[in-house]
């Protein structure tokens, strides 16, 4: 539907974990840096089909819905799993927006970057490829099976929002003591954004997430 505001468009998995404050699936992550924004569940993709299986079935809709968001005058385009990085190309070939399919794209910005992620077995060298991941990039995941990973892969209506950002600073903690050489963290998962100024704070790094990317490249649209 054109004539309308520009606005941000998210292609969200289809989850129902709760996503609070700085979450990509949260208006208000947006609304703090004056971005509308219009969320398109992609009905059937749940973290595990996307995390776990890479389900080559899912990227038809993911273009499906890139084009109806773009046709409703989306200015850009983002997702709600960084490991959507897999359809960069495709999705940006598709249409004539940016596409911005995950944090992991502006690795390349940074001279010493470490990544955090969700789910450090599922995070493909492919993906990282897909994304222009400089190679030998570290990536920390948080623990298999801790309160963060489990909740969101089993898309649990429950999260202790408190015990999540101990798991996510706690993995931030792992990375950094692994690799000290690390200045920039990328986080991975659009779901850690709440915890950022934590992660920060507890290893001393420049933290960078999807929401600061995408407000930078918001910002540079003019």
């Amino acid at each position: 539907m054109r004539g309308t505001a520009p606005f941000l468009g998210v292609l969200m998995l289809d989850t129902r974990f709760p996503r609070p404050p700085g979450d990509v699936g949260n208006p208000a992550t947006f609304e703090r840096h004056g971005i509308a924004v219009r969320l398109l569940v992609i009905e059937g993709a749940s973290p595990e089909r996307i995390v776990k299986e890479a389900d080559p079935s899912l990227l038809q809709p993911f273009v499906d819905g890139a084009l109806r968001l773009a046709g409703e005058g989306a200015a850009m385009l983002t997702t709600s799993c960084g490991f959507l990085a897999a359809y960069q190309q495709v999705l940006a070939g598709a249409v004539p927006v940016p596409v911005v399919t995950s944090s992991l794209l502006q690795c390349r910005e940074f001279a010493h970057p470490g990544i955090l992620t969700f789910d450090a077995g599922s995070m493909s060298q492919a993906i990282l490829d897909a994304a222009g991941v400089p190679r030998g990039t570290p990536v920390q995941g948080v623990q298999p099976g801790c309160e963060f990973h489990r909740r969101i892969l089993n898309n649990e209506a429950r999260l202790d929002l408190a015990e999540a950002g101990r798991n996510v600073v706690d993995a931030a903690r792992r990375l950094v003591a692994l690799h000290p050489e690390v200045e920039d963290i990328v986080m991975e998962c659009t779901n850690m954004p709440p915890y950022r100024d934590a992660v920060a704070r507890a290893t001393g790094r420049r933290v960078h997430d999807i929401e600061t990317l995408l407000a930078a490249r918001w910002a540079a649209l003019g």
